[in-house]
């Protein structure tokens, strides 16, 4: 992506991205079932989405809700699904876990991150959720192809956030605080302009893109309203 300011639309099937892509957005985040906030999409997905589109695709390494990896029989499955991806073509990956005391599960990250063979990734909005989010990026920091943190500041969304938000922009030539911050989570157009005077770039949605909420469609011209907000 350039260096304008980066639009990411969340994209569940071939329909929604086309409709994204006219709509303006940089790159698509592809899950599957928002019912458990985005889980990974088939390889035939994957598949179809990428025939239809040629903007950069992330796509969602998670098989379950919540932010923890799961037993070892899941993390298999986890390094499994990446690897046919991978196979499949996709070459961004988003993803994030957390261990019962909400710190990185580094085991399993490190893992899944070696499975992907040094494409880039986001660390999602597990972030949200840690115990010490300064600890995370830090102990994060080394990791290869980390290149983004979704993230809303706080788990109840921007607004609660922003300050978070702020700060960590602040920081971004600390060690941990280089990859770049991908603002997402009850983000709203009014949130834009105290984000991008603060030198945030990059920007997230979901829900915003899709007027008639999830059981609906991507709509171009909701995504073109934040293209052109973001301009």
């Amino acid at each position: 992506m350039s260096n304008r300011a980066a639009l990411e639309v969340i994209a569940l099937d071939a329909q929604d991205a086309v409709a994204a892509e006219s709509g303006g957005a940089d790159r698509l985040e592809l899950v599957t079932d928002m019912a458990a906030d985005g889980l990974t999409p088939s390889r035939e997905t994957f598949a179809r989405i990428r025939e239809a589109v040629d903007i950069p695709l992330r796509v969602m390494l998670r098989l379950s809700d919540g932010f923890a990896a799961g037993d070892a029989g899941d993390v298999d499955a986890l390094v499994r699904a990446a690897g046919e991806l991978r196979a499949e073509g996709a070459d961004e990956f988003v993803l994030g876990f957390l261990d019962e005391d909400g710190n990185p599960d580094l085991v399993t990250v490190e893992r899944v991150v070696a499975a992907l063979g040094g494409c880039r990734w986001t660390f999602h909005r597990a972030i949200d959720r840690a115990a010490d989010r300064d600890a995370l990026r830090k102990g994060l920091a080394d990791l290869p192809g980390l290149d983004a943190y979704l993230t809303a500041g706080s788990a109840q969304g921007v607004d609660d956030g922003l300050p978070t938000l702020l700060a960590e922009a602040a920081r971004r030539d600390e060690p941990g605080y280089g990859p770049r911050i991908l603002v997402g989570g009850g983000l709203r157009l009014d949130h834009l302009p105290v984000l991008r005077a603060a030198g945030i770039d990059g920007f997230h949605i979901g829900g915003a893109a899709r007027p008639d909420g999830w059981d609906g469609p991507v709509d171009p011209a909701a995504v073109a309203q934040w293209r052109e907000a973001l301009a």
